[in-house]
Formats: structure tokens, C-alpha cells, sequence
């Protein structure tokens, strides 16, 4: 039987996309023949990795993971909501959440190649992605990742489509609550003082827009836009909103009376920001049912 070398299987690799131990597992079977062995690839994979690479993935979940004082929130993503309820889609998203918070990766690139194996696929975390794409026949990317040290941490997933990770100082059990208030509320900063020069620039626009419109004279104009710009700050501002489990006091009465502070907080929402694909359902069924034929 002839020799399979690394460049062997490079090559195959480029020409199929399949994952490296697949690539190797086929030069194998095929004896080191490539044309038999990227015949076997297609039986297998099909084209389906190559394929899948251009489709956009809005779907997919949001992975956690506390490693002694780290922690990871991750975005897995994937075509529909059918695969984001995959056991082994979701397996991926919690072990490279885990892997983050252990290995400190730098950026996506740096994360897809650390070592890791799953479902007979690898070594590395690319590699089973590929691998998953061509078993299951959909896209998955790794979408974006945030790594958390050197404070105490809390967090909360609403099912597996929205996960905030909260650092704080003090009680757990109120930065949990914070955590899932986070969830619930969406604020986009901590505090008035956090929020974004664009957004707040954004929203006196849009009441200055108003106030002209009222006719109202040019002193009273300005005093409603100072209004609408303060009520706007309160309300997208973590400390400020009032407590979802008790709308007596806000955030931060909440956590004084527990003795307690937020650093930070962090959320990610599915598919936040991704043009999603609006196709028909009966075309996309007649397409599914076609690439099954073929």
C-alpha cells in the first residue's frame, strides 16, 4: 500500500474542504490512490462543506462557560433553528466555550485551531466544524467570543438564544438576578455616563425632529429635548432602569441594599446583526427535497 503523507492529504483537503482526518481516513481506504479517495470524500461529504460556506448563518446559540476564574461567552452559528437544536451543533458551542475560557484565544483564527475532537472529526476545532457542516449539511461559523478574568462572575441564558455574563463585587444571587434583568431589559450600557457619544447624538436628532415640529418656542424646544435625551438615558442605562423583579427601585437601589456593584456585563443575542434570508417555505422544502435527490 502506498505511503499517505501530510502533502497528500493537504491536497486532497483543498480539493474537497473536508476536514484532516477525513482527508487521511480516504487516502487510507483508497490506498493512496487521490482520484478514488476524493471519490470516496464525495460519497461520504458530498460537496457540502464547499457548498455550505456562502449561506448565512442567523440562527445558532449562545454558549457559557465558567472555568475556576475565567469565563466565556460564545456565538455558534448555524442556517435554521432545526440544527441550532442539534446535540452535537450544541456540544461544538459548549466545548468552545469551555476551551476559550481555559486557552485564552486571541481572535476566531486562533480559536479554530486549537485541538479539539468530536464525532470522529479533527484534531482542531476547524476541523470538526467542516466536519459537522458536510454530516449535517448546513453552514456553522463561529461567529465571535468574549473571555472574562480577574472577577467574580454571573450568568444567565434565556434557553440557548440570549446569554449575558455579569462581573460584580458582592452578593451571587443579585448579580444573577442582574444577569437575567440584563436579558430581560437590554441595556446598552452601564451607567448614563457608558452609553455611547453616537446613540445619544442619535436620539437628541430625533427629539430636536419633535420639538420643532410642535412649534414650541426655541427655549422650550431646547428644554424638551434636554428631557427626551435624560428619559432616553435612564432607560437604556443598566443602573438606572428600574428592577424587573421589582419596579420600586432601580438597578442600582437593588444593589446597594445587597451590598453589592456591577463592573460590567456583556450579553449576545443570536443572530444580532445578521441580514437574515427571508425565503419562501414551500421553495425552500421543493430545494431541500431536490439537493436530496441529487
Amino acid at each position: 500500500m502506498a505511503a499517505v503523507t501530510a502533502s497528500m492529504v493537504a491536497e486532497l483537503r483543498a480539493k474537497t474542504d473536508a476536514p484532516m482526518m477525513e482527508a487521511k481516513k480516504a487516502l487510507v481506504e483508497a490506498e493512496g490512490d487521490m482520484a478514488k479517495a476524493e471519490e470516496l470524500l464525495r460519497i461520504k461529504l458530498g460537496t457540502k462543506a464547499g457548498k455550505a460556506a456562502s449561506r448565512v448563518t442567523a440562527e445558532g446559540v449562545i454558549a457559557v462557560a465558567l472555568v475556576g476564574d475565567a469565563g466565556a461567552l460564545v456565538e455558534l452559528n448555524c442556517e435554521t433553528d432545526f440544527v441550532s437544536q442539534n446535540e452535537s451543533f450544541l456540544q461544538l458551542a459548549n466545548a468552545v466555550a469551555k476551551l476559550v475560557a481555559e486557552k485564552n484565544p486571541a481572535d476566531i483564527a486562533a480559536l479554530s485551531a486549537l485541538e479539539y475532537s468530536q464525532d470522529g472529526f479533527g484534531p482542531t476545532v476547524e476541523d470538526v466544524r467542516k466536519g459537522l457542516i458536510g454530516k449535517i449539511g448546513e453552514n456553522m461559523s463561529l461567529r465571535r467570543f468574549t473571555r472574562f478574568a480577574d472577577s467574580k462572575l454571573a450568568h444567565y441564558l434565556h434557553g440557548t438564544r440570549i446569554g449575558v455574563v455579569v462581573e460584580f463585587e458582592g452578593d451571587e444571587a443579585a448579580a444573577k438576578d442582574v444577569a437575567m434583568h440584563v436579558a430581560a431589559m437590554k441595556p446598552v450600557a452601564l451607567s448614563s455616563a457608558d452609553v455611547p457619544a453616537e446613540l445619544i447624538e442619535k436620539e437628541r436628532s430625533v427629539a430636536h425632529g419633535k420639538a420643532v415640529e410642535s412649534g414650541k418656542p426655541a427655549d422650550i424646544a431646547a428644554k424638551m429635548v434636554d428631557g427626551a435625551v435624560a428619559k432616553y438615558l435612564k432607560e437604556v442605562s443598566l443602573l438606572d432602569q428600574s428592577f424587573v423583579k421589582n419596579d420600586k427601585q432601580t438597578v442600582a437601589q437593588m444593589l446597594k441594599e445587597k451590598n453589592s456593584s456591577i463592573k460590567g456585563f456583556t450579553m449576545y443575542v443570536v443572530g444580532e446583526g445578521i441580514e437574515k434570508k427571508v425565503d419562501d417555505f414551500a421553495a425552500e422544502v421543493a430545494a431541500q427535497i431536490a439537493a436530496a435527490k441529487a
